[in-house]
């Protein structure tokens, strides 16, 4: 039995988001609230096994509390998903994801991801190649209902198929981005697909899920094992802790500063005065919000250059 079915049910997962979920954002989220699983940032198969692989790998990087953690890669090459798969198991991950949801144009172009909705034959030479090249760790994918249109049970059947211990539904076509809501109901079908085929596959929903206490409506109301949050952290860091504030406004000024001082220190301590200080920038928002002058103050920040600007700044504002 492979540890997908040994969690704890309703699964609790953080989603793998490119330039968010590495080993400090993950860190961060522990302090709030620990989710049951997990998972990197997107890797690419093809860079990892690259000369420039150095600065790939940054992307697996993590510590013994990330844990279990998923590593998330994507490509179009199985003999590259093989070769990086071995080189996964090694580094100690619990599984490894192949994302066939992402949307964006100039990946999708390439053939990758969402793009093996419409080309399930190298999407099962895919799966299989990677299976091969981590014997001892379960391979499960991230998906959603369909690349131009809806193909729910078409593409959902066709995984199922695979018997892979968790697939995770992202409740939107890939052409419509995250413009629409997300359709439970159609992953719901996935779940009824599931059970009418015998399978055993965990299923996860994922989309638009912003609370805790939506996590359990969506494991009892659309019967899936677990539930995926990506988007909803931003809203609130808390949202795997059972027992945290309902949404960041409920943080005193004071408290949502020294968060993010916590934050800025951490990802200096890590990757130091890098060019990764631009996408530590998206994280602001998360913090600096719900009080007097939280929009002057995030647009101040905004222009500063270096962590430790950030820093000054707000050791500066933290008690006035």
């Amino acid at each position: 039995m492979d540890f997908w079915q040994k969690l704890p049910k309703p699964i609790k997962i953080l989603a793998p988001m490119e330039d968010v979920t590495d080993t400090v954002f993950r860190r961060i989220v522990l302090k709030c609230g620990k989710p049951d699983v997990f998972f990197t940032e997107f890797t690419s198969v093809d860079g990892l096994i690259s000369e420039g692989r150095e600065m790939v790998i940054k992307r697996l990087e993590y510590t013994k509390d990330e844990t279990p953690l998923i590593a998330q890669v994507w490509g179009h090459n199985p003999e590259k998903y093989f070769k990086a798969a071995k080189e996964i198991e090694a580094m100690g991950f619990a599984g490894i994801d192949i994302n066939m949801g992402c949307p964006v144009s100039k990946i999708v172009g390439k053939g990758s991801c969402s793009a093996l909705i419409d080309n399930p034959n190298l999407a099962k030479e895919i799966i299989l190649a990677t299976r091969e090249g981590c014997k001892n760790i379960p391979v499960s994918v991230k998906t959603r209902l369909g690349f131009k249109n809806l193909k729910t049970i078409e593409w959902s059947s066709f995984l199922l198929d695979l018997d892979l211990p968790a697939l995770t539904i992202h409740g939107r076509v890939a052409k419509h981005l995250s413009k629409y809501p997300a359709n439970w109901d159609e992953i719901k079908k996935v779940v009824e697909l599931r059970d009418q085929m015998k399978k055993e596959t965990i299923i996860i929903g994922n989309g638009d899920v912003q609370s805790f206490q939506e996590i359990f409506h969506k494991y009892e109301n659309y019967k899936v094992d677990g539930v995926m949050i990506g988007r909803g952290i931003f809203n609130n860091l808390f949202i795997f802790n059972a027992d945290g504030p309902k949404d960041m406004s409920q943080l005193p000024r004071e408290k949502k500063i020294s968060m993010l001082i916590d934050h800025l220190n951490l990802h200096k301590l890590r990757w130091g005065e890098s060019t990764r200080y631009a996408t530590m920038k998206k994280f602001f928002k998360i913090y600096i919000n719900s009080f007097s002058g939280a929009s002057e103050l995030r647009a101040e920040l905004m222009e500063t250059q270096t962590i430790d600007d950030a820093l000054n700044l707000l050791n500066l504002n933290i008690s006035l």
